[in-house]
């Protein structure tokens, strides 16, 4: 869907809180009915069936009336709330022309208050192109039902944590500015490309720099798992730049290995392929890591120390789990410290044993003592309560004989009232004279009925 920032001029703030609404609902409704629409945007005199007729015209919400009369937010809608909360905040003032298309989003030009040019990226999951995103990336983690929208805000946080932890750790990638929903504001990198450079005045260098950071970003705890052509940037000066950070994963992932190994291959592929370069260099020769290298002269994973940092712990990474986590703590602690930490915290730990051992024993025997006089008392008393219930007993009998001649009286006086109502009820049905009057004599129409109705009245008169 074509971005149109013309719109955004002539919408209201009334728009705009329907929107919002429309947003709020999304999050138990997958079509937000109308009207819940009305009742969280809470207008102070209506209209909210016309603003969202305004909104559908722009195609800013979908309607859909299958089941009921429901609206949800179309990423149009969506960009439009994220741009205005950039615009409210001062990050952004103006939005320019499109300068790239990918599977996962969509990039714009945009500038700042002070001219500054800034690149806007929109996350668009969902797209027809590539819809297994969920089996592809792991925004969900352990969530079940989704909607692309929060598929989409998810992934631009991600990237923002990256790429800012990133640029703290000194590797070459945007810098990151501001982020809102699923819009992520970046600088701008001043380049193309790799996929689109046909020639390079040092392509060994550039090669060597490229695989680097392969192996820097192992080092550091992740592992790229997107790393081509096509996420490379480079300048006039042949500056490396990478970008697109969303899919990263721990090098603790069960498939992390597959995942380095197929960023090395298409590095390899990509430069023997376009720049027919050869790879048969000593090992001795590659200034790109210190660790051990294949026969074939590529970086192996196995090889690589986890040494120069924790950025997947930080970022919470997929793959790191709980156990690497204890394992990082383990051997930044030391195990000299480790091991005399260990027998204090088992002396304590004993000690707190034997403390709540003589604890429970005596409150078991305090426990043993109470349920014997509890038990005691509870027979006391329900040897009580036998004597008692046979002296209520014997009352009984008594009482229910005196019932028993008090129901016989009441009986024979019943009797002889029914009795008396019966003979007046005879007596008044004979006395009673019945008249059988003809419904046709409210309905004198004119026809045969209401002439056998006259005759009938007249030898009634008779």
């Amino acid at each position: 869907m074509k971005l149109d920032v013309e719109v955004l001029r002539y919408l209201s703030k009334d728009d705009f809180r329907v929107l919002t609404a429309v947003e709020m609902g999304m999050r138990n409704h997958e079509i937000v009915p109308a009207e819940l629409i009305s009742r969280i945007a809470s207008l102070k005199h209506g209209g909210t069936y016309k603003v969202l007729k305004n909104l559908l015209k722009h195609k800013l919400v979908h309607h859909d009336s299958s089941k009921y009369d429901g609206f949800r937010l179309t990423y149009l809608g969506y960009d439009f709330l994220a741009i205005r909360t950039l615009v409210n905040r001062g990050v952004i003032t103006s939005v320019g022309r499109q300068i790239g298309v990918g599977k996962e989003s969509d990039i714009f030009e945009v500038a700042t208050e002070d001219g500054t040019v800034l690149a806007m990226k929109l996350h668009r999951l969902g797209r027809t192109s590539f819809r297994a995103v969920k089996s592809k990336r792991d925004y969900l983690r352990h969530r079940n039902s989704f909607s692309w929208l929060y598929l989409s805000r998810l992934a631009a946080l991600k990237e923002f944590a990256f790429m800012k932890a990133l640029e703290d750790h000194g590797f070459p990638v945007p810098k990151a500015v501001d982020c809102n929903r699923h819009c992520v504001i970046m600088s701008l990198v001043q380049g193309y490309s790799l996929v689109q450079v046909r020639q390079l005045q040092n392509p060994e260098v550039v090669f060597e720099t490229v695989l680097g950071l392969i192996v820097r970003l192992a080092e550091h705890g992740l592992i790229h798992c997107d790393f081509n052509e096509f996420n490379i940037m480079i300048d006039d000066d042949e500056k490396v730049t990478m970008i697109d950070f969303p899919q990263m994963v721990s090098v603790s992932h069960r498939n992390a290995q597959m995942f380095f190994d197929r960023d090395v291959g298409c590095i390899y592929k990509f430069f023997a392929k376009r720049y027919n370069l050869s790879f048969q260099d000593d090992a001795d020769d590659n200034n790109y890591a210190q660790a051990e290298t294949d026969e074939a002269g590529r970086p192996s994973f196995s090889s690589i120390s986890k040494s120069s940092g924790f950025l997947d712990k930080e970022l919470a990474a997929s793959g790191f789990t709980r156990k690497d986590q204890d394992d990082m703590e383990k051997f930044i602690e030391g195990d000299a410290d480790s091991e005399e930490d260990e027998g204090e915290e088992h002396v304590s730990e004993t000690n707190e044993t034997n403390i709540t051992n003589l604890d429970s024993l005596q409150i078991e025997d305090q426990e043993e003592q109470m349920n014997e006089e509890e038990e005691k008392v509870v027979a006391n008393q329900l040897s009580e309560k036998a004597q008692s219930d046979g002296l209520v007993a014997k009352n009984d009998n008594y009482e229910e004989d005196e019932d028993n001649e008090n129901a016989t009286e009441s009986d024979a006086e019943l009797t002889k009232r029914l009795n008396k109502h019966k003979k007046r009820a005879i007596a008044a049905a004979r006395g009673r004279q019945s008249r059988i009057s003809s419904r046709n004599l409210y309905k004198d129409k004119g026809g045969r009925s209401s002439q056998s109705s006259k005759v009938q009245k007249n030898f009634g008169g008779w």
